[in-house]
């Protein structure tokens, strides 16, 4: 017997409306917004963990001990900005990328501005994972430790 050619991905166009277009440009702005947002307050945080270390380390009261940690904080600051940036940025991407796509009717800069929203929402999706992960991992080692008592 022969087989159909039938490809499992069929090739499909889905009409935008007026209505689509105007919620995916509206999209386009918050997201844009929201990203602005983002990358100031990624810009904040970084500064926040650099100066936190030097200007606790200024300090006369503080100690040896007390540096380690502040330095510890600080890096912290520096890391958690580092890995808001990428989702940040994917989110960036798509709101030019869809600005662009609605404007000049660019099939692929469409794809390409999904593609971006697709790759934000897997690396939050992802960090959500972790973050479970660690509570859960946290919750645990709580559980143990209070009954070692």
């Amino acid at each position: 017997m022969e087989k159909d050619n039938i490809s499992t991905f069929d090739e499909f166009e889905l009409n935008i409306s007026s209505n689509i277009k105007t919620f995916l440009e509206e999209i386009s702005k918050w997201s844009f917004f929201l990203s602005i947002v983002g990358f100031v307050g990624i810009g904040l945080m970084v500064v926040v963990g650099l100066l936190f270390g030097t200007i606790m380390s200024m300090m006369r009261d503080v100690n040896a001990y007390d540096l380690g940690y502040t330095a510890g904080v600080g890096f912290f600051y520096v890391v958690i900005a580092l890995i808001y940036f990428f989702p940040i940025l994917y989110l960036y991407k798509f709101s030019r990328k869809m600005k662009s796509a609605l404007h000049s009717k660019n099939n692929d800069d469409f794809e390409s501005a999904f593609a971006n929203l697709k790759s934000h929402y897997k690396f939050v999706g992802i960090l959500a994972i972790i973050i479970i992960s660690l509570y859960v991992l946290l919750f645990l080692i709580g559980i143990v430790g209070a009954s070692a008592f």
